[in-house]
């Protein structure tokens, strides 16, 4: 259980903060907890371990800061560091007396220390005592020694033990740098103490020494780190050595999802981390290529990967073709690419096409031949040469066949021998041919039974059967654009023909390899470029890549294709290259340069961090001018720790500041909105900001600030003050709304007469007690509220009025809302808990139209601090899960999650399944599922309810076959549809 302390002011954003102490007396005779002021709770242990009744003594001192149990003593003692009611801080220690369950003055007690002091060390034996931190002064205290050393101004967040005999400390503070505090001693008599900076790391919340100088940091306001601490400084004069960083996306305080590759698929921009450490972090979906090696070329067309000999199990030889030449590259002993000959090839002209061929041969087609070669002595062994007046202008071939098209509409369809190449058969087309593919998808790995073929003109796709080239399939695409790339390839035993158009659409069919009928047609835009399509295997499975501008990897689950994006910009080609020295790897050409490099797992969050060395708390994008715009605050590191806040402009491709606008002293950004105004076509940013004065508790004015971007600069148009935080901001019906303390306000954009523009208020809504979070809909708008949950607003055109509609009357103090639907809206509190209301249109009575009805409930157990409509996957319209609205969450502890708004009997059908999961699932600890999601607050435990536990229903996927047999039996659903309906939803994210 944890107790919230409440600030009214909305400038909390890390969530509550905890006043629990939870102690364990080094001699396991007790648990000492202080859960409330003035009580001290104590859990006595029994010799076995066991816990035996807990009794409360009381605790006079009220403010207490921090309670730690001393080491070494005969009677468990705690040590109590507290402020009284002059604000001076002083330690009193206290042994617990089991039997008359009291407190008796303890040995020693501390008066007057260091202002900022907060935090103890108890010290183990054989020196024992206690260090007290403050923000100036350390002090070693004990009953018979006093020691006390003057520090640089800090405050510290975190320590970690480095020896068991407790002689030295690390230190972390609020800047993220990391000293070492040594007690100096003779025996058991402490001489004094000394602190040495050693360098800088993220803001520590918990060190943890592991060994030989090994220490792990663990950060909540920035990454984790594991570190090395060195016996000499770096050049910077740093002992800190990072090892390993592991992300932490929290606190998010603030995100956007935006499409900036224009791939038709979201991405995750955060604000995420808190003072030097504040960063944007992009989080996606899709496929990650680990680069391995790059070399600059300039205008590859096509790329092949070829063995030495045909039982090699590595590629040897990747071949490279441009538009007048033949480039062919290898491995060396280095394991660096170099250039190297295969005699049998001719170089000095463009390659079509390249594979292995039985026999420990290649073969190569050029625009005037095809060329078999000895793969082992490479020499040419046999040549086809195409008809004079006639030149080869597409080829596919295979292990054992080669099929080209000339000119004038000749296909031609050769056989691979043993040191021959026999033309077998030869068709006139009626239309020129755009492209090819054999590739063996049958029985026979090396032999197909079926030739694809896509053609100019009437823009079809044609199947002929080998080796008498029969035509036995005519598909008709539609439209104008011709073919570009067709593949046969089989995914899970099931076989397709992938036909890419020039426009970057792809189409896909289901084959009948006995009949070479083509059904199922369905089509998907990947890009707006042409697409070639290559398969690859990854995991003894096969993928295939469409390379364009967008490129994609298709591949199959549970029999039904899918499509990830891969994270790379423009790719032109695009083939396996599996070599010794970078097994399972890619060659991937894209604008002048070839890379090489190993696929990541499909379907994975890829996160950049843009490192800010501020703390950027409010995000906005906008598409027009491809740029962000961020309020962010900087700390000063001097003394006085004075705050600078700034309005950033931020390029959305390279993430780089290009323009700034510093608000005034004391001044915060609170709100960002990218929006137009009616009768306006310009698009403008707009930021809502506070004055946070010290002596208030809330701010009694702000402003509205209204900016263009104009050549990469934010330029001021208008600004208009408030009497009040502005803490929300909405586009609302060519207007701007605006939620400023416990107002919503509206303003209209109103030209004056020199042709300058203002924002000019036109009506109103009192009756709030802070109006933080606001989300509009058509003429609706729906307001969370700090204390009072949420109410339902609406805007009245003919009356120019705002009036309340209806309200949820319970008492959610409110953390983040959002609309669903124009009937439910969703709400985050700060209990951890997420709910939803429905309005109630259709009411009887006034009383009950006027109510907005609680319909769903549920723990999450995070601090959400921003819903945003969006996904992250590429939403495709022919999948089922294509058309169900999802929203993104973003908290304080840095999840991101989704929240998915079911049909009505994939709910039932799923709440079932959860039902049953949780017999078989046992939570961590043995906790049980039900309670831990019931919506919990200080008024109300309910079951959870019209929420699912998506992460509970998935990991159905990760039992085991006889858990699962165990679960189907009981729905009466077959596993395979079971793991089928489940692996839908993971789609959703």
């Amino acid at each position: 259980m944890v107790s919230k302390g409440h600030s009214t002011s909305a400038f909390t954003l890390f969530g509550p903060f905890l006043l629990q102490i939870g102690i364990i007396d080094p001699d396991c005779r007790l648990i000492g907890l202080h859960l409330y002021d003035g009580l001290f709770k104590v859990i006595p242990f029994d010799n076995k371990g066991q816990l035996k009744e807990a009794f409360n003594i009381r605790l006079e001192e009220l403010q207490v800061l921090d309670i730690k149990f001393l080491y070494g003593c005969a009677k468990p003692t705690i040590v109590v560091l507290y402020q009284d009611n002059k604000d001076a801080r002083h330690v009193k220690t206290y042994e617990v007396a089991l039997k008359d369950k009291d407190f008796v003055e303890g040995p020693w007690s501390q008066n007057n220390l260091d202002n900022g002091a907060d935090l103890l060390i108890p010290v183990p034996p054989p020196l024992c005592g206690v260090l007290i931190i403050g923000e100036e002064t350390i002090v070693y205290c004990s009953a018979n020694a006093f020691k006390a050393i003057p520090i640089r101004p800090s405050i510290t967040k975190a320590y970690g033990r480095v020896d068991a005999d407790g002689s030295r400390y690390l230190l972390g503070d609020h800047a993220g740098l990391l000293h070492l505090l040594v007690i100096t001693h003779e025996k058991e008599k402490v001489t004094g103490l000394k602190i040495e900076l050693l360098g800088e790391t993220s803001i520590a919340s918990t060190i943890s020494y592991l060994d030989n100088a090994v220490v792990y940091i663990g950060s909540s306001y920035g990454d984790s780190q594991l570190i090395k601490l060195n016996l000499q400084p770096d050049a910077k004069g740093s002992y800190v050595e990072v090892l390993e960083r592991y992300v932490n996306l929290g606190p998010i305080v603030d995100f956007c999802v935006v499409d900036l590759e224009r791939q038709g698929q979201g991405q995750v921009v955060t604000c995420s981390g808190a003072y030097k450490d504040g960063s944007l972090r992009i989080v996606r979906n899709g496929i990650g290529i680990n680069e391995q090696a790059s070399v600059e070329l300039q205008g590859i067309k096509g790329m092949w990967s070829l063995r030495s000999s045909t039982d090699d199990p590595f590629d040897t030889f990747l071949v490279v073709s441009f538009i007048s030449e033949t480039r062919i590259l290898a491995m060396n002993l280095e394991d660096e690419l170099e250039e190297t000959e295969i005699e049998g090839f001719c170089s000095q002209t463009q390659t079509l096409f390249c594979h292995d061929a039985i026999y420990n041969q290649l073969v190569q087609v050029t625009s005037g031949s095809v060329r078999l070669v000895s793969s082992t002595s490479r020499e040419l062994r046999n040549e086809w040469k195409s008809p004079p007046g006639y030149s080869v202008n597409v080829a596919t071939a295979n292990a054992s066949q080669v099929l080209l098209a000339t000119g004038g509409g000749h296909l031609v369809y050769l056989e691979i021998g043993d040191g021959i190449l026999t033309e077998v058969k030869h068709a006139q087309l009626e239309y020129e041919i755009s492209c090819l593919d054999i590739n063996p998808i049958g029985e026979n790995p090396s032999y197909s039974q079926i030739a694809a073929v896509g053609m100019w003109t009437d823009i079809s796709v044609r199947i002929f059967s080998l080796p008498d080239l029969n035509l036995i399939t005519k598909e008709h695409l539609g439209g104008e654009i011709i073919p570009r790339s067709v593949l046969l390839c089989a995914f899970e035993g099931i076989s397709y023909l992938l036909c890419a158009l020039g426009d970057g659409h792809l189409l896909n069919f289901l084959l009948n390899m006995k009949t070479g009928e083509l059904t199922d047609r369905k089509k998907v835009s990947l890009g707006t470029q042409p697409i070639t399509l290559r398969t690859f295997s990854s995991k003894n499975t096969t993928h295939v890549f469409a390379a364009s501008d967008r490129p994609t990897v298709i591949y199959s689950s549970n029999k039904k294709l899918l499509y990830s994006n891969v994270n790379l910009k423009e790719v032109s080609h695009m083939c396996p290259f599996n070599s010794a020295a970078f097994p399972d790897s890619l060659a991937i050409a894209k604008e002048g340069e070839l890379t090489i490099g190993t696929i990541d797992d499909i379907q994975k969050l890829h996160i950049r961090s843009i490192p800010l060395g501020e703390h950027p708390r409010r995000i906005c994008h906008q598409e027009q001018s491809r740029t962000f715009a961020i309020c962010s605050l900087k700390n000063q590191s001097c003394a006085e720790e004075s705050e600078m806040h700034f309005v950033r402009l931020l390029d959305d491709q390279t993430f780089e500041f290009i323009s700034t606008y510093p608000l005034d002293t004391f001044e915060y950004g609170c709100s960002i909105l990218s929006c137009s105004f009616s009768d306006d076509s310009n698009v403008y940013y707009c930021v809502g900001t506070a004055y946070v004065l010290p002596e208030e508790n809330e701010p009694t004015k702000g402003r509205i600030l209204v900016f263009i971007v104009e050549d990469g600069k934010l330029q001021l148009i208008a600004e208009k003050e408030t009497k009040g935080a502005v803490y929300s901001l909405n586009a609302f019906n060519g207007k701007l709304l605006a939620a400023i303390n416990q107002k919503i306000q509206l303003y209209k954009w109103m030209l004056r007469d020199d042709g300058t523009r203002e924002l000019q208020s036109e009506c109103g809504h009192h009756g709030h007690i802070l109006a933080l979070y606001v989300q509009t809909r058509g003429d609706f708008i729906v307001v969370g509220d700090l204390m009072k949950s949420i109410s339902l607003l609406i805007y009245k055109h003919e009356e120019g009025a705002i009036e309340e509609r209806a309200r949820d009357y319970n008492a959610n103090w409110m953390s983040a809302v959002e609309i669903l639907d124009d009937d439910i809206y969703l709400g985050a509190e700060n209990n951890f808990n997420l709910f939803t209301v429905r309005k109630n249109s259709e009411g009887a009575t006034d009383e009950e139209r006027g109510r907005l009805e609680v319909v769903g409930e549920y723990h999450l157990g995070e601090f959400v601090n921003r819903f945003r409509h969006g996904s992250l996957v590429m939403r495709l319209p022919d999948s089922d899960v294509g058309q169900i609205p999802t929203v993104i969450f973003g908290t304080v502890n840095g999840v991101i999650g989704v929240i998915a708004s079911l049909p009505h009997e994939q709910y039932l059908f799923l709440e079932k399944l959860q039902t049953n999961l949780r017999k078989v699932i046992k939570g961590v600890g043995g906790l049980n599922h039900e309670q831990w999601r019931s919506f919990n607050n200080e008024k109300k435990t309910v079951d959870a309810k019209n929420f699912l536990d998506g992460d509970l229903i998935e990991s159905f996927l990760d039992l085991s076959r006889t858990r699962m047999d165990e679960i189907s039996k009981t729905m009466n659903v077959s596993v395979e549809e079971l793991c089928k309906r489940v692996e839908e939803l993971t789609r959703l994210h």
